[in-house]
C-alpha cells in the first residue's frame, strides 16, 4: 500500500488522484506462502544451475584442516587442487540483554517468520535493513515507530537522500527517531514490549510495542571456520580481509573470501557478492577477469520510497578535495513524477568540467531508474555525455535527463 499514491499504511479509506481504494485485510498466511514459493523456485533453480555444471554440493558444515582441505561434520575431507572460497555470510547483530525470543523481540531474519503481522512495531536501527522493515509493517497496517542513534537515516548515503527518505516515511505516518538511543526495554507479561528512548533532544520517552524488531546491522560468521588451520584471522571487526583484492585472495595464497565475510569496501550487498563471486571462479579457472569497481555499485533501500545510489556522495567528493558541482531536480517537475505525486529527487555529484563522480534518488521506483546511472558513473562520463541522449516522456527517468542538461548548460526546465 506504501508504493500506492502517498498511502499512509491504513487498510481502507485510501484516496489517490480520485480513486478511493481499500483493502480488506492481509492475509499473512497466503503471503508468506506466496513469498516461500517463490525463495523455493530460485533455489530450485540455482541447483539446477549446479547441477548442469557438474558441481557436487554437499550440505554439512565444515572446517579449514589446511590451506587446501576441508574437513565436514561428518568426517568426509576434500582437497582442493586449485582453490578454496570462503562464502559463509552473516548474521544479525543483536544487543546486550536484549536477547531475541522470535516472536516479541525479533531480528530482521525472524521478522521474516515471525507469527502474524503486528498491530504496532519498535524498529531499532535506520540503515536499509531497518528502513524497509518499517516500511514493511506500516505497509502492512502496523503503527510504526522507527530509532536511529546517528543523525540521519541510511547514514552511509548522501544526506539530502536521507533528509528526503525521513520525511516520505514521515508523511506515511511512521515517527521517525533520530539522533535516539534506546536506554532499555522490557517484555510485558501482557505481551509486547515496552521501551525506554532518549530522543535527540535529550528527553526520556517511553515506547510501546507489539514487536521490538533490532536492525542494528549484520555481522560475519566465521565461527568454526578454523582459519588458523590456513595461517589465517579475522580482523578487529570480524572480517577475513584480502591480500590482493583485485583476486579477493588471502594472504594464503589459494584460499579466496567473498560476500558478507569481506571488510569494506565490500558493500555486503547480494549483486556485489554475486560479481565477488564471478571474480573469483574466473580467477580460478584461470580466466581473465577485471576487479569489482565497488564504486560502481548501485545501493539500494527497497521501501516507500525508495532510494537508489552509484558512486559519492557529496560530502565524500568534496573531502576527496574534488572541485565539485551538484545538481538536483525534484521527481516532481517531470509530468510522471506529477502523476506518482510521492515527491522525491535526483542529485548529480560531478567534477567541474569534468566526470560524474555520484548519482543520488529517491522516490517511486528509483531501484529501477539507477542502473542507466551505474553505467554513467562506471564509465566515467561527463554531464555532457548523458545530456545528449534523449529520456522518454512521460517517465521519471526525464528527471535525470534534466539534471544533467542543466549541469551541461542546456537546462529546459530548469534555470
Amino acid at each position: 500500500m506504501g508504493e500506492f499514491g502517498e498511502g499512509d499504511g491504513r487498510a481502507a479509506g485510501q484516496r489517490i488522484v480520485g480513486v478511493r481504494a481499500s483493502v480488506e485485510s492481509v492475509d499473512w498466511s497466503a503471503l508468506t506462502a506466496t513469498r516461500d514459493d517463490i525463495v523455493s523456485r530460485n533455489h530450485k533453480g540455482v541447483e539446477s544451475h549446479l547441477d548442469h555444471a557438474g558441481v557436487r554440493v554437499v550440505c554439512s558444515g565444515a572446517r579449514l584442516m589446511g590451506p587446501r582441505s576441508v574437513r565436514t561434520e561428518d568426517g568426509r575431507e576434500f582437497t582442493a587442487a586449485r582453490g578454496i572460497v570462503l562464502a559463509t555470510g552473516s548474521r544479525p547483530r543483536t544487543l546486550p540483554g536484549l536477547e531475541p525470543d522470535g516472536r516479541t523481540v525479533v531480528t530482521s531474519d525472524d521478522a521474516l517468520f515471525a507469527p502474524g503481522l503486528p498491530a504496532s512495531v519498535l524498529v531499532l536501527g535506520g540503515g536499509a535493513i531497518g528502513v524497509e522493515y518499517a516500511s514493511f509493517h506500516r505497509s502492512m497496517g502496523a503503527e510504526v515507530t522507527l530509532v536511529e542513534a546517528a543523525d540521519r537515516l541510511v547514514p552511509p548515503e548522501d544526506a539530502d537522500v536521507s533528509r528526503h527518505l525521513a520525511r516520505g516515511l514521515k508523511k506515511r505516518g511512521i515517527d521517525v527517531q533520530t539522533g535516539a538511543r534506546l536506554e532499555g526495554a522490557e517484555r510485558l507479561a501482557s505481551g509486547g514490549v515496552r521501551a525506554t528512548v532518549r530522543t535527540a533532544r535529550g528527553e526520556l520517552r517511553e515506547i510501546g510495542a507489539e514487536r521490538l524488531l533490532v536492525a542494528v546491522g549484520r555481522g560475519p560468521v566465521t565461527d568454526g571456520l578454523n582459519l588458523a588451520a590456513a595461517g589465517l584471522a579475522t580482523d578487529g571487526r570480524g572480517f577475513v580481509a584480502p591480500a590482493d583484492w583485485s583476486r579477493l585472495e588471502t594472504a594464503d595464497p589459494g584460499i579466496h573470501v567473498v560476500g558478507d565475510l569481506l571488510p569494506p569496501p565490500s558493500l555486503g550487498l547480494a549483486h556485489a557478492s554475486f560479481a565477488e563471486g564471478l571474480l573469483v571462479a574466473e580467477t580460478l579457472a584461470r580466466v581473465a577477469s577485471a576487479p569489482v569497481d565497488y564504486a560502481a555499485v548501485p545501493r539500494v533501500t527497497y521501501s516507500a520510497p525508495q532510494t537508489a545510489a552509484v558512486g559519492l556522495t557529496e560530502a565524500q567528493a568534496r573531502e576527496a578535495a574534488y572541485d565539485v558541482v551538484v545538481n538536483t531536480m525534484p521527481l516532481t517537475a517531470v509530468a510522471k513524477g506529477m502523476v506518482h505525486g510521492q515527491g522525491g529527487t535526483v542529485k548529480v555529484v560531478a567534477e567541474r568540467d569534468g566526470r560524474v563522480l555520484g548519482v543520488h534518488l529517491v522516490g517511486p521506483h528509483v531501484s529501477e531508474m539507477i542502473a542507466e546511472s551505474q553505467l554513467i558513473v562506471g564509465w566515467d562520463a561527463e554531464p555532457g555525455d548523458v545530456a545528449r541522449h534523449i529520456h522518454a516522456h512521460p517517465t521519471l527517468s526525464e528527471a535525470v535527463g534534466e539534471a544533467f542538461l542543466s549541469l551541461a548548460g542546456r537546462g529546459l526546465h530548469q534555470h
